[in-house]
């Protein structure tokens, strides 16, 4: 877990580069101009292109081989902590980012020292390759494997799922002529790259097994049950989730919860909502409510009447007990007739509740 004490940031300014020797001292010089602190990362350059950096008040770490941009971020970023900054944010070597863009930056910071702050390109822009997708600001260390142009992708999903959250600032971008511009983007290897760890990110997302938390800040804190709905959704409401994919949760949770899964509710709950990308949370709450013995009941009374036309009405050790697998099978097709109805009615109370709740805060802010 991250440390709650962090009052005061101290960011630095980290420049990976690899063979960019035409561009780099401009972009060193006009991020000094900035911040005090920078940060150049040599990748394994072949061009010498750090020699331009002589007089320049920067500090130079080198990779003897290239490793790749991840690499070189977690290299900078390690020896950012240990010269005391809290925050970095990486600038690319090439002049594509305007480091006048870093004072966007830091006040975002200031507020949400714990966040990972994300460059908003602008992709209106002329010259814009279209292999380019995103650019990726990186301040938490996470437990990452990825040491190429993949390692921006795995920082944001996993840091997602670590509990950090992701807040975004305009930033400027400039991409040279085609003929001008220098990129180190293999399209097949690095394409591959991205596609295989989007299939394990992916994969993972849906498996039933809670993410590790980073992060445990008390104002982050709110648990999150059925017994209370509308603090519960207020909670969930600030994680970046609407109405409608509250309520749809919490509808699946609902109707899972309200099937005879005896002994696999929750890691069906947690596998469902996972595929779906629903918030599992929510799920899993709302599936207390078919907790015994109110929705069990209701489901073997209403499979006892669609089978004999009457309700059970004498609760014994022989309805109950050795006539167990006849209430199993009971239970069974009642649960198939309710749950999509109990699921209907809790989705639409969900939607309707958090629907009023976002508004209401909407008019007070």
């Amino acid at each position: 877990m991250l440390e709650k004490n962090l009052e005061n940031i101290k960011v630095g300014i980290v420049i990976p580069v690899y063979n960019h020797s035409k561009t780099l001292r401009d972009v060193v010089v006009r991020a000094l101009e900035i911040n005090a602190e920078v940060m150049v990362v040599d990748d394994g350059s072949t061009d010498r292109g750090i020699n331009s950096l002589t007089g320049l008040n920067v500090h130079i770490l080198n990779h003897p081989v290239n490793l790749g941009k991840g690499a070189a971020i977690l290299t900078a970023a390690k020896a950012c902590r240990q010269m005391g900054m809290t925050h970095l944010v990486t600038v690319d070597a090439d002049g594509q980012h305007n480091p006048d863009d870093f004072r966007r930056f830091v006040p975002v910071m200031q507020r949400n020292p714990y966040a990972i702050v994300v460059g908003k390109r602008n992709f209106q822009a002329v010259n814009i390759p279209g292999l380019t997708r995103f650019g990726r600001h990186f301040s938490k260390q996470l437990k990452l494997r990825e040491k190429g142009f993949a390692f921006e992708v795995e920082v944001l999903v996993k840091a997602a799922w670590a509990g950090v959250k992701l807040k975004e600032v305009d930033v400027s971008v400039y991409y040279p002529p085609a003929n001008e511009r220098i990129s180190h983007f293999h399209v097949f290897r690095d394409n591959l790259r991205l596609t295989l760890l989007n299939t394990k990110l992916t994969l993972r997302s849906i498996a039933p097994v809670p993410h590790r938390q980073i992060l445990d800040l008390a104002e982050d804190n709110g648990k999150v049950s059925v017994w209370h709905p509308i603090r519960s959704l207020k909670q969930l409401l600030t994680e970046n989730a609407s109405p409608v994919r509250l309520a749809t949760a919490g509808a699946l949770g609902m109707f899972l919860g309200t099937l005879p899964l005896i002994g696999f509710h929750t890691i069906t709950i947690l596998f469902a909502a996972g595929f779906f990308r629903l918030n599992k949370v929510a799920a899993l709450s709302t599936s207390q409510l078919c907790m015994p013995p109110l929705v069990p009941a209701l489901c073997i009374e209403t499979g006892y009447f669609l089978c004999h036309g009457k309700f059970l009405t004498e609760i014994s050790l022989q309805t109950l007990g050795y006539q167990g697998l006849e209430r199993l099978y009971e239970w069974v097709i009642g649960s198939l007739l309710l749950a999509p109805f109990l699921s209907a009615c809790i989705g639409a109370i969900i939607y309707l509740m958090a629907f009023f709740i976002k508004r209401t805060k909407r008019a007070t802010t």
